[in-house]
This record gives structure tokens, sequence and C-alpha cells, in this order.
């Protein structure tokens, strides 16, 4: 059993030497672009929920 956990850490060692990581400009633009569309489309969705709240207020006369 601990032969396999060895071998698997050196696995995993070996493959994490493979990826190619993003440079700290690379993450911060990303970053930046996921926080932007997140916005945008929280304000699309509160939009849409105040416009459907408000026709379904007009049709049910609440």
């Amino acid at each position: 059993m601990f032969g396999k956990m060895l071998k698997f850490i050196k696995e995993v060692k070996v493959e994490m030497g493979k990826v190619s990581w993003p440079t700290r400009e690379e993450l911060i633009s990303s970053t930046a672009v996921v926080v932007v569309v997140s916005l945008m489309f929280a304000v699309i969705v509160g939009a849409l929920d105040t416009l459907l709240m408000l026709l379904a207020k007009s049709l049910y006369g609440s």
C-alpha cells in the first residue's frame, strides 16, 4: 500500500512539472475577464428578474 502511494506521489510530481502555468499578467488578465463577465451576467439576470416580477405583478394585480 505504501509503495503504491509513493509511486502515485512521484507520478503527480512528474505531471505537475509538465503543467504550463500562467504568468502573473495572464492570471490577472483572465481574472479580470471572469469578474467583468460575471458582473455583466449578474446585471442581466437582475434586470430580467425585475422585469418578470413587474410583469407578474401587473398580470396578477398584486
